[in-house]
């Protein structure tokens, strides 16, 4: 078997190589030598067409072609026009457009040009096209006038390779008739001596070291029917070998940082060492004995010949009210040499932290991908009505087209909050820290504020009125902080309190001191936050009227940005609210009271 198909692929190699070099040579040899390409050249560049045609039916009828090869030359000018052909029974084509989309594509795409093998399923033959720019160089520059065009048959190529591959298939047959004879004489040699080594290794599996086998020689054979004369002797050391380092194996676990659990072939426990314990929160000797199921409280899942047939990582929740615990458990066989099997081994490793972690990662993508998607949706379908002739009204296609603009620039928003989320999680968010009067600063935010409802005013806007009530300490509060973010953060709050108001709202922002700390407050009339979604007010993509804060263009990630850049400032942001009744969200920051002559530029 091997011999037949050894000689299978050094004769597909050998083919492969044979039609390589054939069509290389072939296609060396209906090439245009370079003075003839050059003259065609020369001759499309003509003003003359007429005269310029005659003399390129004299250079391709003075090419170098084989007569063997039944090549078709056509020169074509870069308007596609057939200039010439080397036919003598078709030279009606002279002047016609070329159909060849091969050739348009050259012409008028300027690519370097082409090579191509096809077979022609009416001919039942092969054929190589070559399809070759003329570029005409002057002054520094190149420019294409036409093209050549070449189709050869490639019939005396593959003729002579279905030869060559003929005799070699002769070859081949004899080979393998005279493999197989030789090889029928060399296995009965060797059959007996390999009869008598198997009976031994058999009576040797079985645990009978006495045999022995008959040497015929100092040949292989004689060689491997000693070698296993002495494996009567070797197998036994062997075994007790496998039982001393097994033996370590057992010690070298039983002192893992990891919860380690070795059994016996029944799956009963026989050591367990003190991580193990502790995580399973059981008596260590107590444990010895007990089946390794009922230790991992998995027996209405698994048996024991699942965990001896498919030994595979298992997920083991051990969480209870007061505390989390996801152990991994891995499984291994413990086997002798012999491959018999001697136990199970099996080490804990807690995952509590990752599977956190992991869970909360798909969480935020799953956001990630759905938040995105209903944007993406809508925008298409909007497209897609526009593509489908809505452009041509005059009422409709703006509003599509306003809504389409709306949900790109929440995408856009959604991706530089993410951005932003991202270079905070990382640490290269930096910020510019600087000594900032907060009760100026809260001012100047709150007066845009008010500019906007002035202006709303003014324009008699039908949109919702609200009204901003300020109460502020008297004294100067001067607090180190980054500006730029900390007036997102306010206007993050003040954005949600202004959607979630009702018409004639009040919203009340206040400015207080305490110890050490300075307190802001933005409350708002609106319908509150329910108590089970206060804790998750600050979650990335949570939402507590989802629809609304979506249809109001809103991300999902404001407070989450608001919440992380006021931790980085090192204070605290929180929110207390009663459904119906409004909510009111703090931010309390480090502050270090000052006198009135103290200088605070001392220490810059």
């Amino acid at each position: 078997m091997m011999l037949i198909i050894t000689l299978e692929i050094v004769g597909a190699v050998f083919v492969q190589q044979l039609e390589t070099q054939n069509l290389r040579q072939f296609k060396s040899q209906i090439s245009l030598q370079r003075y003839v390409s050059t003259n065609l050249t020369s001759q499309l560049a003509r003003s003359n067409t007429g005269s310029a045609n005659r003399q390129i039916r004299i250079l391709l009828s003075d090419a170098n072609i084989p007569s063997t090869a039944n090549a078709q030359i056509r020169v074509i000018d870069n308007k596609g026009t057939i200039r010439g052909t080397n036919e003598a029974n078709n030279q009606q084509i002279v002047g016609q457009k070329t159909t060849d989309d091969t050739v348009k594509k050259v012409i008028y795409n300027n690519s370097a040009g082409s090579e191509t093998t096809t077979f022609d399923a009416s001919s039942n033959q092969y054929y190589y096209t070559k399809v070759t720019p003329l570029i005409k160089q002057s002054s520094g520059s190149s420019t294409p006038v036409g093209v050549v065009y070449i189709r050869a048959n490639l019939e005396s190529v593959y003729d002579s390779i279905s030869k060559v591959t003929a005799i070699y298939l002769v070859a081949a047959v004899i080979a393998i008739i005279m493999g197989l004879i030789l090889s029928i004489v060399i296995s009965r040699a060797i059959t007996v001596p390999i009869t008598e080594m198997k009976e031994q290794t058999q009576r040797i599996a079985r645990g009978d070291y006495s045999g022995q086998v008959q040497i015929y020689g100092n040949d292989e054979l004689g060689q491997l029917a000693s070698a296993v004369n002495n494996l009567s002797v070797r197998v036994e050391e062997a075994q007790e070998s496998t039982e001393s380092e097994r033996r370590r194996l057992n010690s070298v676990l039983a002192h893992m940082t990891d919860g380690v659990i070795a059994t016996d072939r029944r799956g009963n426990v026989t050591i367990i060492n003190e991580t193990a314990v502790e995580f399973l929160d059981i008596d260590s000797n107590q444990a010895i004995g007990q089946s390794i199921l009922d230790i991992l409280k998995i027996r209405n899942q698994y048996t024991l010949r699942d965990l001896l047939e498919d030994p595979d990582e298992i997920m083991l929740d051990f969480s209870t009210d007061d505390h989390d615990l996801i152990l991994q458990a891995y499984f291994s066989l413990i086997q002798r040499e012999s491959g018999f099997i001697s136990g199970l081994a099996c080490v804990l490793h807690d995952v509590t932290e990752q599977q956190k972690i992991d869970q909360d990662r798909k969480q935020f993508v799953s956001n990630v991908s759905h938040e995105l998607r209903t944007p993406l949706t809508s925008v298409r379908s909007y497209v897609e009505a526009l593509s489908d002739g809505a452009w041509k009204d005059p009422k409709i296609a703006p509003k599509f087209l306003k809504v389409t603009q709306e949900e790109t620039d929440r995408m856009i928003r959604m991706i530089n909050d993410l951005l932003t989320l991202s270079r905070m999680d990382s640490g290269t968010q930096k910020l510019n820290l600087e000594l900032v009067n907060l009760n100026e600063l809260y001012n100047y935010i709150l007066n845009r504020f008010d500019m906007i409802i002035d202006s709303d005013e003014q324009k008699d806007r039908s949109d919702k009125h609200y009204t901003i009530k300020r109460e502020f300490t008297k004294r100067d509060l001067w607090v180190e902080i980054d500006t730029d973010r900390f007036t997102q953060v306010i206007d993050n709050i003040m954005n949600n309190a202004i959607k979630y108001s009702p018409d004639g709202g009040i919203i009340t922002c206040r400015l207080i001191e305490t110890n050490n700390n300075v307190i802001l407050s933005i409350a708002d009339q609106g319908l509150g936050i329910p108590r089970a979604d206060i804790p998750h007010v600050f979650d990335r993509f949570y939402r507590v009227d989802k629809a609304r804060s979506r249809a109001q263009g809103g991300t999902g990630l404001g407070l989450a940005i608001s919440k992380e850049v006021v931790q980085s400032l090192g204070g605290k942001i929180w929110v207390e609210s009663r459904e119906g009744h409004g909510s009111t969200f703090y931010i309390s920051l480090p502050y270090e009271p000052y006198d009135e002559g103290d200088d605070l530029w001392d220490e810059a």
